[in-house]
């Protein structure tokens, strides 16, 4: 302890924990922002003086708008990933594929603010070259490759039909996901979720399961 009481980091640890607030305070903002005007009509400015900040500090924090965004993409993209990972925990093949489906079901409860304002970031950055856009096709390999090797283990394990062509049904079943979201974020009252992925499910198993004889 120094004379004056504060461990060693300790102003450090707090100056951290400060930022760490501030920036979630500002992802909440921009989330919100996003959601009600677009990302065009999102400013920084708006989003550090809705978070409660001075105008500046989202600029100094992120750099620009893309730089924000590239890290809103970043920890939506851990959020995903540790909620699809309790689904497909222990599972492959066509048990993971199953709990797949029901992670992207549920995803949409927990964090529907968050998804649809990333749907719009996506979106909005089709238009143009930019960081967002080369990180969601990077992204878009890895959805086909997962959806791939789960139709591959269940072929291997003879869960799935042998003519199933595993590229073909994974570039198929990522553009179902994607379309549902993008239907959900024009309507989100047109489409019932649960009972679109429970026929869904259902649809899928009985096209690709091999049926065998007791």
């Amino acid at each position: 302890m120094s004379e004056a009481g504060v461990a060693p980091g300790s102003v450090s640890n707090t100056q951290a924990q400060r930022s760490a607030l501030s920036d979630q305070k500002m992802f909440e903002v921009a989330i919100q922002l996003v959601n009600e005007r677009g990302t065009a009509k999102t400013t920084l400015k708006d989003i550090g003086e809705g978070a409660g900040y001075s105008r500046g500090l989202a600029s100094y924090r992120f750099g620009s708008k893309d730089g924000l965004w590239m890290e809103l993409f970043a920890r939506f993209d851990e959020i995903w990933s540790a909620h699809l990972s309790q689904y497909l925990s222990g599972k492959s093949g066509l048990g993971a594929l199953q709990a797949a489906i029901q992670a992207q079901r549920d995803i949409f409860t927990r964090e529907s603010g968050y998804l649809r304002a990333m749907y719009i970031l996506w979106y909005e950055s089709l238009g143009r070259e930019s960081d967002i856009r080369a990180s969601l096709a990077r992204h878009h390999v890895i959805y086909r490759r997962d959806v791939q090797e789960w139709i591959e283990q269940g072929q291997a394990a003879g869960e799935v039909k042998p003519d199933v062509d595993a590229a073909h049904f994974a570039t198929g079943y990522c553009s179902t996901m994607f379309g549902t979201i993008y239907q959900w974020v024009v309507a989100p009252d047109a489409i019932d979720l649960d009972a679109f992925f429970e026929h869904f499910a259902a649809t899928v198993m009985a096209a690709i399961c091999e049926h065998r004889e007791d």
